[in-house]
């Protein structure tokens, strides 16, 4: 089969960085085109990244010479590439802006920036969870006049860590009213060169500024559905967040105690849990795309996981590992849950709705 070619906005960025290394070897797409800030345009991407290449011992051979261009300057992708993965790092309005003119270039941009999540016809995807969302592209497309463009962002990476596990509860008849979750964030998520080893050193820091509210806020777009060509919220569950940052390199943790919107005697046991979670299965297994683990959810018994160091890289960095599911004495369960967040919550996560939107037809006319 031949290889669609792909650019990446942002590339010598850590996340870009990580894009690069995910897509060698990739069956579906090659990276023919990448693009940074003016400091780094027209150099190769290899003298662009000296000194600060992130990702495994050496840079892929065929990305190494490619001519860094001119994020900014949208029409030079014309021709290179058939849509971008955005790993942009500017203020909000300069990439929602940016990654319009891609769109409007007819360059579909499937991102990792959080300038567009809240834009009513932009699909926040996990593919698992929320592939339908997808049907909101041709409002998309019609609103703004665009022929072949789109764009799809992903939702931040700490809600990886439990969303497959709470969908999976609600699609089977368990809805939930309230959660309360308890983030142990890695400092990988705050780039590089990130959180001052001096801060992160024998600490943990309580605070990671606007995760609070995503956490909170997010979840309900995810979970929701398409009216009147918008994606309109769900209606809950309710959500309270504490997010904190920790000395883990890679892997955000979470615990988790959920209420359910049910009467007692209705409510999942612990059992029917678990039997939910490890049956649990969607679109991107059903299409068998690349980067799509074969068990989303995989929950552990032992009383002393998930833990990063040992359980981030189950199914490829794209599972969420849960573990100490038990009963709580204030709402019905809880449970600790673990994702890689450079991985399904960046990078990789990017890649696999890319290859839903390719497996859908998405990039058919291109």
């Amino acid at each position: 089969m031949e290889k669609i070619p792909v650019g990446v906005l942002g590339a010598t960025g850590m996340v870009g960085q990580r894009y690069i290394a995910l897509l060698e070897n990739h069956p579906w797409f090659e990276v023919s085109y990448v693009a940074a800030s003016p400091r780094s345009a027209g150099k190769s991407y290899e003298e662009a990244v000296a000194n600060r290449w992130l990702i495994g011992a050496d840079i892929p051979s065929g990305v190494a010479k490619l001519i860094v261009e001119d994020a900014n300057d949208a029409p030079r992708a014309l021709g290179k590439c058939a849509f971008v993965f955005s790993a942009l790092e500017m203020s909000k309005d300069e990439i929602k802006a940016l990654e319009a003119r891609y769109a409007a270039e007819g360059i579909p941009v499937v991102s990792n920036a959080s300038a567009n999540r809240w834009t009513s016809d932009v699909p926040m995807l996990v593919p698992e969870i929320n592939w339908a969302h997808l049907d909101v592209i041709a409002f998309q497309k019609r609103h703004y006049g665009w022929d072949k463009g789109f764009i799809v962002v992903k939702p931040n990476c700490s809600l990886q860590t439990y969303m497959m596990p709470i969908h999976a509860l609600i699609r089977a008849g368990y809805p939930i009213k309230r959660m309360i979750v308890t983030t142990l964030q890695a400092t990988s998520g705050a780039g590089y060169p990130g959180v001052p080893s001096f801060d992160m050193i024998d600490n943990i820091v309580p605070f990671i500024g606007g995760e609070e509210e995503k956490t909170e806020r997010e979840c309900l777009k995810i979970l929701g559905s398409i009216k009147d060509g918008e994606i309109v919220n769900a209606a809950g569950p309710a959500v309270s967040s504490t997010c904190t940052r920790v000395p883990v390199v890679d892997g955000h943790t979470a615990c988790v105690n959920l209420d359910f919107d049910l009467p007692q005697e209705k409510k999942p046991s612990l059992e029917e849990i678990a039997r939910v979670w490890e049956s649990y299965r969607s679109v991107p297994q059903e299409l068998r795309l690349p980067s799509a683990p074969v068990h989303p959810i995989v929950l552990r018994s032992e009383e002393n996981r998930p833990q990063p160091r040992r359980d981030r890289e189950t199914e490829g960095g794209m599972a969420c590992v849960i573990g100490r599911l038990r009963s709580c004495n204030v709402f019905d369960v809880k449970f600790v849950s673990l994702s890689h967040n450079t991985k399904r919550g960046a990078a990789l996560g990017g890649i696999l709705n890319a290859e839903l939107l390719k497996a859908k037809g998405f990039f058919d006319a291109l």
